[in-house]
C-alpha cells in the first residue's frame, strides 16, 4: 500500500512538471507571436495564448506537484487548492479581459486596422471607413 502511494506521488509530480514545461513552451510561443503578428488585434491572440497556456496550465501543474509532494504535509492541499482556484479565475477572467481591451481600443479609435478587409461594426453604424 505504501508503495502504491509513493508511485502515485511520483506520477503526480512528473505530470505536474510536464504541464509546467508545456506552459513554458506556450509563453515562449506567445512572446514570439507578439513580435511577429502584424497589428494590435491579432496580437491579442498571442496575449490569450500566454494567459491561458502560459498561466493556467502551469498553475494546474503546480497543483499536481504540490499534491504529489508528501514532505509538505497537510499544507500541500492548501497549495494545490490555491493553485487550482487561481487557474479557475484566470480561465474565467482572461478572455473577458482581452475582449475588454479590444473593445476599448476599437471604441477610442487609437488603434487602426492594418490590413483591414471588412469592418462589420463600422458598417452597422453606417460609417464608410474600414
Amino acid at each position: 500500500m505504501k508503495m502504491d502511494i509513493e508511485l502515485l506521488n511520483w506520477v503526480l509530480v512528473i505530470a505536474g512538471q510536464i504541464l509546467v514545461a508545456i506552459g513554458l513552451f506556450c509563453d515562449f510561443v506567445a512572446a514570439i507571436l507578439m513580435i511577429r503578428f502584424p497589428n494590435f488585434y491579432v496580437r491579442l491572440h498571442a496575449l490569450t495564448i500566454g494567459s491561458v497556456g502560459g498561466a493556467i496550465i502551469p498553475a494546474i501543474g503546480a497543483a499536481l506537484i504540490a499534491a504529489g509532494s508528501p514532505f509538505l504535509g497537510n499544507f500541500r492541499w492548501f497549495l494545490a487548492g490555491g493553485a487550482l482556484v487561481a487557474a479557475l479565475f484566470i480561465f474565467i477572467l482572461g478572455g473577458s479581459g482581452a475582449h475588454a481591451i479590444a473593445r476599448a481600443a476599437y471604441r477610442s479609435r487609437t488603434v487602426k486596422f492594418k490590413p483591414c478587409y471588412i469592418n462589420q461594426l463600422a458598417e452597422d453604424k453606417g460609417e464608410d471607413e474600414c
